[in-house]
């Protein structure tokens, strides 16, 4: 039983193909390109946390394709999730649509977890940057008390920076990444930071 980490699918959007550089000839290729590199490292026993951007465009058929992804999913909404409490009002009513295609929980906002023997926050926002050249969502982005964050929402703009860790598909070869993948990258920096 292992645990993955993921973001940024964007199921059913054409357009991130180009704007990520992705390397996938239109949207169809796209959807079956994610799901089978998420089915050829995720088993049935194994817990995949998304931290948020699933799907897009359409979600009857957009958002269904995650029923035909292996694991445990556990969603991180993010800022292009219908169910997102960032949204307000009109989020309100979404969850059940993500948790009928195969989410077994959601969770709102910053959360602690233990990964590797350290504590890490899991959030689609990162503590600063963004995907774009406006940074957007300061008042929901997690509070920086100097521990680590796993996140998503910069898709290819870099895949650590300091204590932020990108978890998005777009540098991680379209696949979900392992915990012991991570926890290697932490130690690699607190040997580095150690070495200065």
């Amino acid at each position: 039983m292992g645990t993955f980490f993921t973001a940024d699918l964007h199921f059913g959007h054409n357009n991130i193909i180009t704007y990520c550089s992705r390397p996938f000839v239109g949207v169809e290729e796209m959807n079956a390109g994610l799901m089978a590199r998420w089915n050829s490292v995720v088993g049935d026993d194994d817990t995949v946390h998304v931290l948020g951007d699933v799907a897009l465009g359409s979600l009857q058929s957009s958002l269904s394709l995650v029923s035909k992804l292996s694991g445990h999913k556990i969603l991180y909404p993010g800022n292009h999730d219908r169910c997102w409490y960032g949204h307000g009002e009109s989020s309100l009513g979404w969850e059940e649509q993500y948790r009928d295609v195969g989410f077994e929980e959601i969770r709102q906002g910053p959360f602690t977890a233990t990964l590797c023997g350290r504590k890490v926050l899991l959030c689609h926002l990162p503590y600063e940057g963004d995907s774009g050249d406006t940074e957007r969502y300061h008042a929901l982005r997690p509070p920086d008390h100097g521990g680590w964050l796993l996140h998503g929402h910069v898709h290819n703009k870099w895949r650590q920076r300091g204590r932020m860790i990108n978890v998005g598909v777009d540098v991680w070869d379209y696949s979900p990444v392992s915990e012991e993948d991570i926890g290697a990258l932490m130690d690699a920096t607190a040997e580095e930071a150690g070495a200065a």
